[in-house]
């Protein structure tokens, strides 16, 4: 997997720095203000918390279809990353949310969703750690990937089949964005800079899923390469 190989993290990095610029440059929230600017991460974090699934979804699809060891990689270094950018979201939601609705945790439908997202995708992971063998441990996971995606879509719609505190979409929705267009900009900036981190951790893990895999199928060594006679003081091997 190259994707861009050596220029990757260049174009992350830049892509970071011009959405941080982004960020600080737009203007701040009507009733908010800058507080506001805590979407200029959260909400790419909560992207790519779906984007990571949505990965695993297709990946463990193709595993079922073409069984390739490839996909099973793909499948759980998108989930790997999936749950730390859902960790992340939610943490950034309660600090946005404090000072808003003054609670750090609220029994919102959105909340509430994402929190059970989460917990779904932790226990893929370990169900991936407590099944020692390779192809049962696909087939188990490839199943439970399939399943799992339809948190997504029970997520992104929460705000519009239940009351919410959460605000709608406002851009993901039919017709123009109910937001400024420089705060829209700055925000599909920063979607742009961080989808390009995950793509650099989803391929360093990828990578080291390939590095774990040769290492297992090497030989272990032979009785003989670590048993050895025992020596005597002062007694060479030629007496």
């Amino acid at each position: 997997m190259t994707l861009f190989g050596r220029r990757l993290p260049i174009i992350a990095a830049v892509l970071l720095a011009v959405g941080l610029v982004a960020g600080l440059v737009a203007p701040p929230d009507r009733i908010q203000g800058n507080l506001q600017r805590l979407m200029y991460v959260h909400v790419p974090a909560a992207w790519l918390a779906f984007l990571g699934f949505a990965i695993t979804f297709g990946a463990s699809l193709a595993w079922l279809w073409r069984r390739k060891p490839r996909y099973d990689r793909l499948a759980a270094s998108a989930a790997e990353v999936g749950v730390f950018f859902t960790g992340l979201a939610i943490v950034l939601g309660s600090v946005w949310g404090k000072p808003v609705w003054g609670v750090w945790w609220t029994w919102d439908p959105r909340l509430v969703t994402t929190a059970l997202m989460f917990f779904v995708y932790l226990g893929y992971l370990a169900l991936r750690r407590a099944t020692l063998d390779p192809l049962v441990r696909a087939r188990r996971a490839a199943v439970f990937g399939v399943l799992a995606f339809v948190q997504v879509p029970i997520v992104h719609m929460s705000v519009l089949w239940w009351r919410s505190l959460h605000q709608p979409p406002t851009v993901l929705k039919p017709g123009d964005p109910t937001i400024d267009h420089s705060m829209l900009a700055a925000l599909l900036v920063n979607v742009l800079a961080f989808t390009a981190v995950f793509a650099l951790f989803v391929r360093a893990r990828v990578r080291l899923a390939v590095a774990q895999d040769e290492e297992d199928t090497l030989p272990g060594p032979l009785a003989g390469d670590v048993v050895t006679a025992p020596r005597l003081e002062g007694v060479s091997r030629d007496e």
